[in-house]
Formats: C-alpha cells, structure tokens, sequence
C-alpha cells in the first residue's frame, strides 16, 4: 500500500464512536432544565422546553463531531461557519426558555465549551466571558430566575477542560501529520534506493552484454565456435541480469567484493582490456565488502563503457579500494553520473570519501573509494 500521499487515514469505529461518547456523556447535565420542562402545568411549554433541549443537545454533538472530523482530516475549521452553528446552539438554547425558565441557563455550559472548541483564541474567551456573565445578568433582569453560581463555575470549568482538549487535538493532529509525512519520506527514500540499484545493476550487466554481443558478431564470420561461446555468454548474463532485478525489486541485493571481481576480470576480458586485480582481498566487515563491491562494479563498468583503456587496474586495501585505467581519463575534473551518485550515498552512509580523477601520473582514469580513519 502507497503511503506516501493521500488524505488521513480514516478513524477506526472504535474511535469514531469514543469520539460520539466524548461528546454526548455530558448531556447528563441537561437532566435538570428537561425535569423543569416536564414539570410545567401547559402541555405546551413542556413539549416545547423538551423538544428545543433535545434539540439542542444533538446540534452540540453533531457540532463537536464535525469539528472533530475537520481535525482529524488536518483541516482548519471554518471560522463563519463555526460562529454561525455557535449562534444557532445558542438560539436553541433560548428556545427552551418557556419549558426550562431560569434553568435554562445550563446550555450555556456547552455554549462555552464549543466556542472553546472551534473558534480562534480571542473570540473562544469572549464567548466563555459572556456565558459566564450571563447568569448573574440573567437573574438581575428577570425576576424569578436566581443566581446560579454554579452555572458560572460549570461555565469555567468546562471551558478549561475543553481548552485542554482542543490543544490534544491539536498536537494528535500535527503528530498525524508528521507521521503521514515520515511515512512518504521513507516511500521516496526506498524507491530512490531501489532506482539506483536497478540503475546499477543494469548498467553494469547490460554494458557486458553489448560487449559480448558485439564481439560475437564480429566473429561469427570468422571463428563460429567462438562466437558461440560468447552468446551464451550473452545469455547467461541476460539471465543473471534478470535474476538480480528480481531480487532487487523483492529484497536487497547482496552484493560482494569477491563475486564483483570477478565480474571484473569476465567483463574486462570481454571488452579486451587487460586487467591486474588482487589475488587476494582482506577480511573486510560486510558493510565495507558491500561498499567496496559496488565501487569496484561502478568502475569497471566505466572502464568499459566510456575509457578507451588497454589496460584495468584494482587494488584493495583495508581501508581503500583503487580502479584504475590508462585510457582518456574523466572527461571534467569532477566527473558525475547516476552511478557515481549512486556510489557517493552509499559512501555517505559509512562515512567513506569517494574520489575521482586522474591517476597521480596524470593520465587515464582512477576511481577511489577510501574510510577516513576515524570511520574505521
């Protein structure tokens, strides 16, 4: 599965409905204005205090839900929008007016709770002040309605708890998104990795092949028997070619200094360029044999391809490893390619310098991958 772009992923339907009871569980303290609307003597202030209470408690779920969602998706909320349903909820909480009376004020708990929840810092306080205030105004322009210092306290204390909640869901939010972000970076790094390999591979193996093929066609005519050979040769690196994308597209392809050398002599041979190569190589660990591997397979596919050389030479050290030719040398002080791209970050990863340039003589070409001594 991609992971690199795309939307959040969806909320499981256990969040989704953890997310709902979040919400809801505090209806619980609308039992008081729907008691006083059921206790009315009209049959019509209890249906309407009832009917505008419900009412108003399911717009305050759907609200926190839609502003959950908004977050939840890393999208910002609206800001008309939000003061409009902020404006509504509270419409319908003065609704309940005839069927609640005085205990109506309750809604204004939840008044403030959302606008701490969906509007921006300066408005979210204004609002909570007001739905704070409320009450003892309330009480002093109408008669019968008491003060209720519990309204105000209720009115703070869900404000700050729904402040710590916003911020919650602000900081899950930006985690999600970092995560998304970490995810697409290691999609990207991966498919870098495994285009540089298949790059590698291919251009090593193919260089080979058109070798071979073409001194199999030129020898056809002459010395059949061995422009036989050469095309089976042809066809078993064709095959091993394959095999390796395979494995390199499954997993990572191990790649050893001892199988790359003699890769080396088979290829050098190949394309008639003499080769003098280490008859022996150190123990080395495997990142470094693998390291030193891929540098001997990039030179010699240079030396192949681009060179002109008569004469290929490696040489292996602890600490180094050497290719180079005598032919027309890099063709700019600092010679650059996928393949040495390629050679350069994995040299990067283990903190080995790769060099490139002319021999110390001043001619041909020399390739030389070496570990500072501190990275040993």
């Amino acid at each position: 599965m991609d992971l690199s772009s795309g939307p959040a992923r969806p909320a499981s339907r256990h969040w989704r409905f953890t997310g709902w009871l979040l919400a809801a569980v505090w209806l619980i303290f609308l039992n008081v204005p729907i008691i006083t609307s059921l206790h009315q003597p009209q049959p019509w202030r209890r249906i309407v205090g009832v009917t505008a209470l419900v009412a108003f408690g399911v717009g305050y779920v759907l609200l926190f839900q839609w502003a959950r969602r908004l977050r939840q998706a890393l999208r910002p909320i609206p800001a008309r929008r939000a003061r409009a349903a902020l404006l509504l909820l509270l419409v319908v909480g003065l609704a309940s007016i005839p069927g609640a009376d005085g205990d109506w004020l309750a809604t204004l708990v939840y008044v403030a709770a959302a606008g701490v929840f969906l509007l921006p810092a300066r408005e979210a306080a204004a609002t909570v002040a007001v739905c704070a205030v409320t009450p003892a105004l309330a009480s002093w322009l109408v008669p019968g309605w008491e003060a209720e210092s519990t309204i105000v306290f209720a009115v703070l204390l869900a404000s700050f708890a729904m402040f710590g909640v916003s911020r919650l869901a602000q900081r899950n939010s930006e985690l999600q998104a970092a995560q998304q972000e970490i995810r697409r970076l290691a999609v990207a790094e991966e498919r870098v990795r495994t285009a540089r390999d298949l790059h590698d591979i291919l251009g090593h193996s193919l260089t080979v092949v058109a070798i071979k093929a073409e001194l199999a066609g030129r020898l056809i005519e002459v010395d059949t028997e061995r422009a036989a050979v050469e095309v089976a040769e042809v066809e078993a690196l064709a095959r091993a070619a394959l095999s390796d994308v395979r494995q390199t597209v499954g997993a990572y392809r191990e790649v050893t200094l001892a199988a790359e050398l003699a890769g080396a002599r088979s290829a050098l041979a190949a394309a008639g360029i003499a080769a003098e190569l280490p008859a022996e190589v150190p123990a080395l660990q495997d990142e470094w044999d693998r390291l030193f591997g891929w540098a001997v397979r990039e030179g010699v596919t240079n030396v192949v391809r681009h060179s002109g050389a008569r004469c290929c030479t490696i040489r292996v050290r602890s600490d180094q490893v050497e290719v180079s030719d005598d032919g027309r040398g890099p063709s700019t002080p600092d010679a650059t390619g996928h393949g040495l791209v390629g050679l350069r970050e994995r040299a990067r990863q283990l903190d080995a310098v790769v060099s490139v340039g002319r021999r110390p003589d001043g001619t041909g070409f020399l390739l030389r991958v070496h570990a500072p001594a501190e990275a040993r």
